[in-house]
C-alpha cells in the first residue's frame, strides 16, 4: 500500500490525487482444508490491487503446499501460523494448518507401508 499510495502509514499524503488509506476488507480464502481469514486493505480510491491474492479471489490453489513446504523446513505449526500472518494478513488456525500436514502424513505414511509390503 505504501508503494501504492507514495507514503507510509501515519505520514502526509504524498500524491497528487488525496488517495489515503481506507481500512480493510474481510474475506477467506479456501483451500483444500479449510478457510484462511485474511485482510485486503483498501484505499479510498478504490485503485489499490492487491498482487498476491487478487480482488474477488475466492480459492489459494497451492496454500496447501506453501504450508507443507514451511513444514518440511522445519517450522513449526506456530511458526507457520506467525509467518502466514506476517506475509499475507491472515491467520491460520493451529488447527488448519495441522490438518494440512496431517493429511500429508497420511499420505506419506501410506506410501511408506505400501513400499515396504511390496519390497
Amino acid at each position: 500500500m505504501t508503494d501504492h499510495l507514495g507514503h507510509g502509514k501515519n505520514q502526509l499524503v504524498a500524491n497528487e490525487a488525496d488517495n489515503t488509506r481506507n481500512g480493510r476488507s474481510k474475506k477467506a480464502l479456501k483451500g483444500d482444508f479449510g478457510e484462511l481469514p485474511i485482510e485486503i486493505p483498501r484505499d479510498r480510491a478504490g485503485t489499490f490491487e492487491p498482487q498476491i491474492i487478487t480482488k474477488h479471489q475466492t480459492r489459494w490453489s497451492g496454500f496447501d503446499e506453501k504450508i507443507l513446504s514451511l513444514y518440511a523446513r522445519g517450522m513449526t505449526v506456530r511458526e507457520i501460523q506467525s509467518h502466514l500472518q506476517e506475509m499475507y494478513g491472515g491467520e491460520g488456525s493451529p488447527t488448519l494448518i495441522s490438518s494440512v500436514t496431517n493429511a500429508f502424513m497420511d499420505v506419506v505414511y501410506t506410501y511408506c507401508r505400501r513400499t515396504s509390503i511390496t519390497s
